[in-house]
């Protein structure tokens, strides 16, 4: 498998804390626009490099989401809670994901996630399909927070679903709070549907993975879907809509952005909403210049970074 071509960061941090066993990576990939925020990962990698790998990729991503979607703050992600980010929260102020205090936003971001993503995949199927999503069929990988919130959204919705999580735990609360068809963590990719929401782990849409994809589109919370970004054009060719990843997923981060700058919750509210909009920009310039949605959202993110870090650098002079 080819690797996924990552820009040079910033900066690269490297954890170690030998009294626990912790080693870890902080990668701030751009600051142009201001503070790199992004979540904090807590996973066994197999070796260094796989961590290392992982963690230049979702840099990457998280200055085109942040570009796109409005040093380092960092809040909740994989197998990390807002218990935890109180824990940091003792030792430095640059956190965010904690628990509200007021009318504004805060706690776990998961939700928030799950709303950006229902309001792109409600845009899309109207947009593209000429459906509600009650006369859609979804299949929904990885039922986590994220997936398990989407999967609450979409039953109320009406939607029809299909289930897979390699947790039994996770799927047996999704079907008895859905009703929701379950099929195995290996054919949920090539199953049947209109819609395809990947919200479990990236880098599952392959050379070899793509050939087997029977959704009309693909929309989802994961974070990195693609291995590499030509899969992109893959999936443009077999006539698969593919929601660029750190468009619709974004909700989150704005949940975060909004905790730490201020927002109200109504405010934050507002542009997770507008989530919708941002990816129909996206998919227009993508239809206008010829190219997959990937590279449409990634010229439009470095397109606003490059912006950032002139006005930073006439700012600096001054």
């Amino acid at each position: 498998m080819n690797k996924q071509h990552v820009a040079a960061p910033e900066g690269v941090h490297t954890l170690r804390d030998p009294d626990s066993g912790l080693e870890g990576l902080i990668v701030l990939h751009s600051t142009a626009l201001g503070p790199a925020a992004g979540g904090c990962r807590l996973l066994h990698y197999q070796d260094a490099s796989l961590m290392r790998a992982d963690a230049f990729r979702l840099a990457e991503g998280m200055s085109y989401k942040n570009a796109l979607a409005g040093r380092y703050i960092t809040a909740e992600d994989v197998g990390t809670s807002v218990e935890d980010m109180q824990a940091v929260s003792e030792k430095t102020r640059f956190v965010a994901g904690l628990p509200s205090n007021s009318d504004g936003p805060g706690g776990d971001p998961s939700p928030w996630t799950a709303q950006g993503v229902f309001v792109s995949m409600e845009t899309l199927v109207r947009r593209h399909l000429s459906k509600d999503l009650s006369d859609c069929v979804v299949a929904v990988q990885g039922l986590g927070h994220v997936g398990h919130s989407l999967a609450r959204m979409l039953h109320q919705a009406g939607a029809r679903m299909i289930v897979a999580d390699v947790s039994e735990q996770n799927v047996r609360r999704a079907v008895a709070e859905t009703g929701a068809a379950v099929v195995s963590a290996e054919q949920i990719l090539s199953v049947e549907a209109d819609v395809l929401a990947p919200c479990a782990l990236g880098a599952i849409f392959d050379e070899t993975s793509i050939g087997t994809i029977r959704a009309r589109i693909i929309c989802g919370a994961a974070n990195n879907q693609l291995a590499t970004p030509d899969d992109g054009a893959r999936l443009a060719r077999r006539g698969i809509l593919y929601a660029p990843d750190y468009v619709v997923n974004a909700g989150g981060i704005i949940n975060v952005a909004g905790e730490y700058f201020g927002w109200t919750e109504k405010d934050t509210q507002r542009r997770i909403a507008d989530t919708g909009n941002r990816l129909i920009r996206v998919l227009d310039h993508a239809s206008a210049t010829g190219v997959a949605p990937n590279q449409a959202a990634d010229e439009l993110a470095r397109a606003k970074i490059a912006a950032g870090s002139s006005l930073f650098l006439a700012d600096s002079a001054l």
